[in-house]
């Protein structure tokens, strides 16, 4: 009423308010009354007096007599009169003056540090707040009022100063509100002193003081503020720490939203201080404690705010009940900060906790208390402090902890609106450390904690995922393949329906997985397999995405893939048939009687269809006689959990199980066959009569079938029931069978055409030759006119190789056609064994053919001639070579060539050649073939040896050089025969004479030389060469002359006995003699090494070369050298030996190079042999040597020269010289030598 109408009632109502003060200064009025009202009118009378003066004017001396009664006023014991007084001030400051306000603000200080009593100080202290928020804020400095203060504080001596100045700051925070916040971080060190002074009253307003701090703070102001109180705690002194302490607890005070965002950073340093060496430290951290705690809202916390303090201050003892009764708090209001700030900081000690039960605990409630606050952002605070236990425990040894703590996880993500910065790095984590290599827990925790994420953030965020999930299945390193395929494993639990559009292909990679080599990630992906079918086999659109991936497994090649894929298979069928799948005693018992019921059939039914659920079973069946026991054993066990009678539920299902055999029968797997084959037989043999009936028509109305595949599996089940049944129970229905057999052994496809011979063996087993009598006449009457019909009895001939004799005779009859010659050779193929017995039958008609002039009818003979040779069987070797060797005796050419051509085939093709026993008789019998008449024998003799030879490993070569050499000899002899009075350099073998006509055997010499196991071994080679080489051309020769030449000079230059190098010697001479021109490059070599010889320790050595020599002048153009050295040789000789070979060679240069030798050389060569020829010392050997080399000397001297020699020589040999008389035996020597060569 005053505020709205007091401008128009000041002169009535300023009087009534004067006289009441008037009255309370005299003492009189009132008396009766008691303090409190009297407070209460005063306090009254102070409002309407403070809002009388506001409507005065500014100059009007009523003013300051109002201020003046206001200020006399703080002193009344009344903090509520005080308060109204401090509340009228600040509109009755403006209308002081400066000097005026500094005047009263220094009075109101001076009675805050200096006023006798509380109640002085205290109302001195409101009316400064009063004055300087009437004054501004700017007054704090401006009168130095924050000075004055800081120094009372600070005053030592005089606790009502220090008691008067936190009073000051309390009011000043109070009345000031956020205005004095940049003033509290000056403030703070203050309070933190006096938190610890000695008189407890300064210690009481130093507690007033800080909530009015902390109550005024804003959220700038908390983070300038928290900080200093941090490092407050680190602080040494403990009274420093104390004041850190109670200010931390002053901070309850704090407005809520400030309070939230400071608490997640107070609470756990409290919690540490806790342990702190103090008592005193310890006790206000408790008080801080317990003063955060009455600040709780939430009645259920609050209730609970005893244990949560327990559990701070005595985690180890109380963390558990703490976490226990929270668990089974039940919560109806929303969770406030203070609440958080507790709960978060036991709920991670107990993540940090070594039991597991305490994991599961804190991590359950953790990802609750997203769901129980009122904003997510409460909690965002605590996010970092939280997260880092939750990781820990995610990848916790135990599983029951990693799965709580995927779900807390998930929860908070979830909780906080999905991925924020908190969670920024959290998926790339659960990524690296799902790829890691460390521990199998690890990489379990991190899938399930990511496919908990997935979950929360969607199916967006999921399916761009899933491609590099997929990858990874398959990644190189097993380990990432294992964290992979366990994610697989955990995203169908955490995404539910979410995951079924992504079944099949997420399935494909587990199967992949069940094969894998690595034992950890086969168990991941087999336990993927088992979630997939665990949460997908509840209807049909499910099932139609499970069925064909597992059924692909069950089919695979592969046994790990097999035996995961059968047992879900097993799985699936247990958990729709409602059973558990256990049973006893699994190996006991007959397979006819299972445990299942006829209503755990109807459901599988139900849900599968009949069809569906036959063709399961039918699987199930089958499988029971994989190859691999794993798998078995995991069939057996379903069949015997889910089948209740075998004979019944085998009739249902046959048509089912037929077709999954014929499949199995006909793929190319061996593993579906083996399965498929045993199935069938044993299938046979359990039912016998019962399912023959049945079975047969199947077979019949499948071999109708266009597809090959299923034809030949018709066939291959047809054969393992013929196989399995009984003779008696097969003897009504063998004239069904016989047909079909026939039928298919006349198909157009190979496979099926293999199966039907299988199938004909079996029926043959039985049926004997009745049904021989049946199948293979009609074969036989089908060749002329269907191709086909011959591999079909390829077919029945492998199967049964007996019955090729009652189809040779038709077949091998001469003369032979090529279509018979072409059929004779395909049957040989198949019937080896039964071949032998009728080689002899055979050959000759096959051979005549081949040397046939029609070439498709030789052709075809030789094709079927070389069949028969592949297909004999090593023991019947004896009984097959005489036949290939007695063709080469024929009078027929033809018959001839034909049987040296088959001699090629022989040690090619036929796997009974013995290469040590039969080379030597092919070699004799072909060179037999060397010297033949007709030039077409003569050729195919020559190939074929080529062809034997070819097959002797090059360093074997040397082992046949007794039968080669032998062989050239016998046809040398041969040729001489037919030749008398031919020089033996004219015995020509006309094979040898062919282009490369060596070329089969020069090889066996060669290696003689050169490896041959001893000196005898190497010279017959080397003498076996020149033979061979005798029996040559020169143009024949030219292709081997540097073959041949350079090994032998090599062989010359090393160590080797006389004998060797005698006969090397005398090859080269002949390839001298009939390489020609050929030897030119090699013409320095060998005058070197010829030379060389002449020295040689061997008589024959030297004889050889001597000659060797003088035949290579016949290819060098400069000879003039060459009689130099052996001039000079001669001459340094000592040797009588060496001598001899060297006047053999002088004589043999000239005697086929003298034209080439200059007469001044020649003269010195006449001398030279003068002088030894002449000596009465020498032996015969030097004397003839002499002789003989002076003839061919004198042949190219000029006539005068040569005259003088023969006249000197003459005169020599009178009896009246002075020559003794072995002298003159040596001039009567040369003359004779002379006059031979007449020259």
């Amino acid at each position: 009423m005053i505020e709205l109408h007091g401008a128009e009632q000041v002169q009535q109502l300023l009087p009534v308010y004067e006289k009441y003060f008037d009255k309370q200064a005299a003492g009189g009025g009132g008396g009766a009354e008691d303090e409190e009202k009297r407070d209460n009118v005063r306090q009254g009378v102070v409002v309407f007096l403070g809002a009388l003066a506001c409507h005065l004017d500014a100059a009007d001396p009523k003013i300051r007599q109002i201020l003046a009664r206001l200020v006399s006023v703080l002193s009344t014991p009344s903090e509520a009169v005080q308060r109204s007084v401090s509340d009228c001030l600040p509109p009755l400051m403006k209308a002081l003056t400066d000097d005026e306000r500094r005047a009263l603000v220094e009075s109101l200080l001076a009675q805050v540090t200096d006023g006798e009593g509380y109640a002085d100080r205290r109302g001195a202290a409101f009316g400064l707040a009063g004055a300087v928020k009437g004054c501004g804020i700017s007054s704090l400095k401006a009168y130095g009022i924050m000075d004055a203060v800081k120094a009372a504080v600070e005053d030592k001596k005089n606790p009502d100063a220090r008691e008067g100045a936190l009073m000051a700051f309390e009011l000043l925070n109070l009345r000031l509100g956020r205005l004095f916040e940049p003033y509290v971080i000056h403030v703070l060190p203050m309070l933190l002193v006096c938190f610890g002074d000695q008189s407890e009253h300064v210690r009481e307003a130093t507690i007033s003081a800080a909530r009015a701090v902390m109550g005024q703070l804003s959220a700038q102001g908390v983070k300038l503020v928290l900080p200093a109180l941090m490092k407050g705690l680190e602080d040494n002194a403990w009274r420093t720490k104390q004041g850190s302490v109670q200010l931390m607890g002053a901070m309850a005070a704090c407005a809520p939203k400030q309070l939230g965002a400071c608490l997640p950073q107070i609470v756990p340093r409290l919690s540490e201080t806790l342990i702190d060496t103090h008592p005193k430290v310890v006790e206000a951290a408790q008080h801080a404690l317990k003063a955060i705690g009455d600040v709780i809202k939430n009645p259920e916390i609050e209730a609970l705010s005893d244990y949560l303090l327990g559990a701070i201050a005595k985690p180890a003892e109380l963390t558990q009940p703490c976490l226990d009764v929270l668990l089974e708090m039940t919560f109806v209001n929303v969770v406030d900060a203070p609440s958080l700030a507790l709960i978060v900081p036991v709920l991670s000690r107990g993540l940090r906790d070594r039991r597991a039960d305490l994991k599961k605990k804190a991590a359950k409630i953790a990802g609750n208390m997203c769901a129980l606050v009122a904003d997510p952002k409460d909690m965002s605070p605590y996010v970092p402090l939280l997260l880092p236990d939750i990781r820990k425990s995610l990848i916790d040894p135990i599983p029951e902890v990693r799965a709580t703590a995927a779900s807390a996880l998930a929860s908070l993500i979830r909780g906080m609106g999905g991925v924020d910065e908190h969670f920024a790095d959290l998926i790339p984590w659960l990524t690296q450390t799902l790829q890691s290599d460390g521990p199998m827990t690890e990489r379990s925790g991190a899938a399930q904690g990511l496919a908990e994420c997935l979950a929360v953030l969607g199916q967006e965020h999921f399916e761009a995922m899933l491609p590099e999930i997929l990858a990874g299945c398959h990644h190189v390193a097993p380990h990432v393949r294992e964290g992979h395929l366990t994610l697989l494993r955990f995203l169908p639990l955490a995404l539910g329906h979410l995951f079924e559009p992504h079944l099949q292909e997420a399935l494909a990679e587990v199967l992949t997985g069940l094969a894998d080599q690595v034992e950890a990630v086969r168990d991941a992906a087999l336990s993927a397999g088992r979630v997939f079918v665990e949460e997908f086999s509840h209807s049909g659109p499910s099932l139609d995405l499970l069925l064909p991936s597992i059924e692909d497994g069950i089919s695979s090649e592969n046994w790990r893939i097999r035996q995961s894929a059968t047992e879900l298979m097993g799985s699936m069928m247990f958990r729709i048939a409602g059973t558990s799948g256990k049973v006893l005693n699994l190996e006991g018992g007959s397979d006819d009687e299972g445990i299942s019921t006829e209503a755990q059939g109807r459901a599988l039914t139900n849900t599968l269809g009949e069809q569906r659920h036959h063709d399961l079973l039918a699987a199930v069946y089958s499988l029971r006689s994989d190859p691999t026991l794993a798998v078995r054993n995991a069939a057996v066990h379903i069949w015997k959990t889910v089948v209740a009678n075998t004979p019944r539920t085998l009739r249902l299902v046959l048509p089912h199980l037929m077709r999954r055999l014929i499949a199995g029968l006909s793929a190319a797997d061996d593993d579906r066959r083996q399965t498929a084959s045993r199935c069938l037989g044993e299938l046979v043999r359990k039912l016998g009569e019962r399912v023959l009936g049945e079975v047969f028509p199947i077979f019949s109305d499948g071999l109708a079938n266009s597809e090959a595949a299923t034809r030949e599996g018709v066939c291959l089940g047809l054969a393992e029931v013929l196989a399995a049944a009984r003779k008696e129970d097969l003897e009504q229905y063998i004239g069904d069978v016989v047909p079909v057999i026939r039928d298919a052994l006349c198909d157009e496809e190979e496979g099926v055409r293999n199966a039907a011979g299988a199938a004909f063996d079996a029926v043959f087993r039985h049926g004997g030759a009745d049904v021989a009598a049946d199948i293979v006449p009609a074969l036989l009457s089908k060749l002329e006119t269907d191709d086909v019909a011959l591999e079909g009895l390829k077919q029945v001939l492998r199967a049964q190789p007996k019955i090729l004799a009652s189809v040779l005779p038709k077949l091998a009859a001469p003369p032979i056609d090529a279509a018979r010659a072409a059929t004779l050779g395909s049957l040989a193929e198949v019937a080896g064994p039964a071949l032998p017995p009728h080689l002899e039958a055979l050959f000759p008609p096959l051979l005549a053919a081949m040397g046939s002039d029609d070439p498709d009818e030789s052709e075809a003979a030789t094709g079927a001639a070389s069949a028969v040779l592949r297909a004999v069987p090593d023991e019947a070797h004896y009984l097959l070579l005489p036949e290939v060797l007695g063709g080469l005796e024929d009078e027929s050419p033809g018959v001839r060539c034909a049987a040296a051509k088959l001699c090629g085939v022989f040690a090619v093709e036929a796997p009974c050649f013995d290469e040590e026993d039969d080379v030597p008789q092919l070699v004799k019998g072909l060179f037999e073939l060397f010297i033949d008449d007709d030039e077409s024998v003569v050729s195919a003799a020559w190939t074929a040896l080529g062809v034997v030879m070819g097959v002797v490993a090059k360093e074997d070569q040397a082992h046949y050089l007794r039968d080669v050499r032998g062989a050239v000899e016998t046809a040398r002899e041969k040729v001489r025969r037919k030749n008398r009075g031919a020089s033996v350099k004219d015995l020509l073998i006309p094979a040898l004479c062919l282009p490369k006509g060596l070329a089969p055997i020069v090889q066996v010499y060669l290696q003689g030389v050169l490896v041959g196991k001893n000196s005898e071994v190497r010279e017959s080679a080397a003498e076996g060469l020149r033979e061979a080489v005798m029996s040559t051309t020169t143009s024949a020769l030219k292709p081997h002359v540097i073959p041949i030449t350079g090994p032998l000079i090599r062989i010359l230059g090393d160590k080797y006995p006389g004998a060797v190098k005698s006969a090397i010697l005398g090859a080269l001479a002949v390839m001298i003699d009939k390489g020609g021109v050929a030897l030119k490059p090699f013409v320095p070599q060998l005058q070197t090494t010829f030379v060389k010889c002449l020295s040689d320790a061997n008589r024959p050595v030297r004889q050889r070369a001597a000659a060797a020599l003088g035949r290579l002048m016949t290819l060098q153009p400069r000879v003039d050298p060459l009689v130099g050295d052996l001039v000079t040789a001669l001459a340094a000789a000592s040797d009588a030996g060496v001598r001899e070979a060297m006047l053999r060679a002088i004589a043999g240069v000239f005697a086929h190079a003298g034209k080439g030798v200059q007469t001044p050389t020649a003269e010195r060569a006449r001398d030279a042999i003068f002088a030894v020829g002449t000596n009465s010392a020498v032996g015969d050997g030097e004397i003839n040597a002499a002789a003989l080399a002076l003839a061919h000397v004198a042949a190219w001297l000029p006539d005068d020269t040569r005259a003088s020699l023969i006249d000197r020589l003459a005169h020599e040999l009178s009896p009246d010289g002075d020559v003794n008389d072995r002298g003159r035996e040596a001039r009567a020597t040369a003359l004779a030598a002379l006059a031979r060569t007449r020259p």
